[in-house]
């Protein structure tokens, strides 16, 4: 639950409004790190949410998915519009933090001016988002970002959470990303809205676009009847950005149409409580006094074969 507004966070949510790009940093930095203060100022601005775009880049690591994202911002800046970017890094086994290398691919938007990147730290959250980037987001939005875009870790077939926080998902692949057609199979295929093959100047592109569109030919109709477009691009020489975000607008016109936005929001809403909940039981479970050593006497038990592991979690629940 959020505290009472301070003058420190009162003022952080003023100069945010006024687009103060410093307070915006440490408004997110508050966020990532637990602080009440983030809270607070998110929860003072949090009736102008609503009005940026969002958009989710995904796929497996090597596809060049910070090159498109970076291709992308840098033309949504040519064409007036300003840009945040939530761009989810591996954590340091180290430091716990973001390992910073998309920050660093993304210079080239960074100096146009009008675009704020963040890189987060999974911070061990499975599923590719870190658990604050919705926060972040939400501030970004509130700063008047016109387009958020969020790019997450490059895990593969555990990145279909990104399609719970963006109203258009972009899955990409590339000729090296191995057997594309079975990491769509695996879930990508499902929150896809727009794939792009990238790197396509290269050998095997043109095989690897065309067994994705059969893929998607075979697969059942999606409720409401959008199909993925599979496009080519080459990020790296802007090759292909401009067809790609044509067809993130035609999935946002279709969006727009009978509700569908306000629908598709309302469940990423319920998703994205039902995540928070789950966390901060879990928290509470396990910062009750005993808890880390009735969990170890649980797993004596499992490794035992004196208890079941669904009769095990059933008891440590029993806890709260």
């Amino acid at each position: 639950m959020a505290g009472p507004m301070t003058t420190t966070t009162a003022s952080a949510a003023e100069r945010i409004l006024a687009g103060d790009r410093l307070a915006l940093a440490r408004a997110i930095t508050w966020i990532e790190n637990g602080d009440p203060a983030g809270e607070v100022t998110l929860a003072s601005l949090y009736g102008r949410v609503g009005r940026a775009a969002r958009l989710g880049v995904t796929g497996p690591p090597g596809v060049g998915k910070s090159t498109l994202v970076n291709a992308l911002a840098v033309a949504r800046r040519a064409a007036g519009e300003t840009v945040g970017i939530v761009a989810v890094d591996p954590t340091s086994p180290f430091s716990g933090g973001a390992l910073l290398g998309d920050r660093v691919r993304m210079s080239p938007a960074a100096d146009a001016g009008g675009v704020f990147i963040r890189s987060m730290a999974t911070r061990g959250h499975v599923g590719g988002l870190a658990l604050a980037s919705q926060d972040v987001a939400d501030l970004l939005d509130v700063a008047g970002y016109a387009l958020v875009l969020y790019e997450t870790v490059g895990a593969g077939q555990l990145e279909v959470e990104v399609a719970e926080a963006a109203d258009t998902t972009l899955v990409v692949l590339s000729p090296e990303s191995g057997d594309g057609v079975q990491a769509m199979k695996a879930g990508l295929m499902e929150v896809a809205n727009v794939i792009v093959v990238n790197k396509a100047d290269r050998d095997g592109a043109d095989r690897l676009a065309a067994e994705v569109a059969q893929v998607l030919d075979l697969a059942a109709p999606r409720p409401g009847g959008w199909k993925p477009p599979v496009l080519r691009a080459v990020a790296s020489r802007g090759e292909g950005v401009p067809e790609v975000w044509r067809a993130v607008e035609e999935h946002r016109a279709w969006l727009s149409r009978d509700g569908r936005l306000e629908a598709l929001r309302g469940s990423h809403a319920e998703a994205r409580l039902r995540a928070l909940v789950r966390h901060r039981l879990e928290r509470e479970l396990w910062g009750r006094p005993g808890a880390l050593g009735a969990l170890a006497a649980r797993v004596a038990a499992v490794r035992a074969g004196r208890e079941t592991p669904r009769a095990a979690a059933a008891a440590l629940a029993s806890l709260l």
